[in-house]
């Protein structure tokens, strides 16, 4: 096999996340910042618990990226299942299609879905310390010049890291509401392209907040989407009906 033929999108960005997650974690380690002095003053327990949170996230991320998102086999099943999607960028079909993540360079779909849910809520929690930290050891109040050589590379780490927080809190809160409603991201932006949302009123999957969260992230009550579909239908004509 041929060096190139590695340097698939999926490979750059996965190591481009890798080095960018432990290049940002190497610049906090290195300023006059509060995990630092924690170090030296020989207070461990903050400084190992940041790094089990970020080789967490990083190994969340990993996880997310890599798993099956719930491809459909198309041999046995020739109909594409309720709320599937065929994804143009990796020419499948998955089942619960919710979009195509680039920054993941894979689908996040009924399988990873929760597991997508998660990372962001504990990438978040890793953000935002980080974002304290690279505050903790910025020093305004020095001329120019040795400001600039002091502390321009961890001011740029604080904006980057501002900028990642508030990308990461926003898409938790979007998909958090989302799935409160049992609603995917491709439903909420297309409802209007998709023939089984355009025949109905409401959301036909919806089952209340308590539900949703249970069938989301623990798979209860168990069902498939078609049955949920069905009971709706049902409850729809007899409400009709009376």
């Amino acid at each position: 096999m041929a060096p190139w033929a590695l340097l698939t999108p999926g490979v750059l960005v996965r190591t481009g996340h890798t080095v960018l997650t432990w290049g940002i974690t190497l610049v906090l380690f290195l300023h006059d910042t509060a995990l630092r002095q924690w170090e030296e003053q020989g207070e461990l327990l903050l400084p190992l618990t940041f790094l089990l949170l970020v080789l967490g996230s990083l190994l969340l991320y990993l996880t997310v990226s890599l798993m099956d998102p719930g491809y459909v086999n198309v041999l046995p099943q020739p109909q594409q299942p309720l709320r599937a999607r065929h994804c143009r960028e990796c020419r499948r079909c998955v089942r619960r299609y919710d979009h195509h993540c680039p920054w993941m360079e894979n689908c996040v779909g009924e399988r990873n879905h929760p597991l997508f849910v998660a990372y962001l809520a504990l990438q978040l929690v890793v953000l935002l310390w980080a974002l304290y930290l690279a505050w903790s050891g910025l020093r305004f109040f020095q001329p120019w010049g040795l400001w600039l050589r002091s502390s321009g590379l961890l001011f740029a780490t604080f904006l980057l890291l501002s900028l990642f927080s508030l990308v990461a809190g926003l898409l938790l809160a979007s998909h958090l509401y989302l799935v409160a409603s049992n609603t995917t991201t491709w439903e909420f932006i297309s409802s209007h392209r998709i023939a089984y949302l355009r025949q109905r009123p409401g959301n036909p999957f919806d089952r209340g907040l308590t539900r949703n969260l249970a069938h989301f992230f623990c798979g209860w009550p168990p069902g498939s989407w078609e049955t949920l579909w069905a009971e709706d239908e049902e409850e729809e004509g007899s409400s009709q009906a009376v």
